[in-house]
């Protein structure tokens, strides 16, 4: 495991000291679960945004289209 060192504003790391103490948990793992959890809720608003922007993309419309339409032929086979 590589070591990080950081500064953090003094209210955050009161906040983090007394989270800490109040879950029973070592700092660094307190940080490392919440940027686990933020670095995730990164990743799926990106994804939503991809698809967001997929879904203004007249191309990409047809060709879900008409993959549904050879879907459903295949279905009422």
């Amino acid at each position: 495991m590589i070591t990080f060192t950081s500064t953090l504003p003094n209210d955050l790391l009161q906040l983090l000291n007394e989270k800490a103490k109040e879950l029973s948990l070592p700092k660094n793992k307190l940080i490392e679960k919440a940027l686990r959890i933020y670095l995730e809720q990164l990743n799926k608003a990106a994804y939503l945004k991809s698809y967001r922007n997929m879904s203004d993309d007249v191309d990409v419309l047809q060709l879900a289209e008409e993959g549904m339409a050879d879907y459903h032929k295949q279905i009422k086979k």
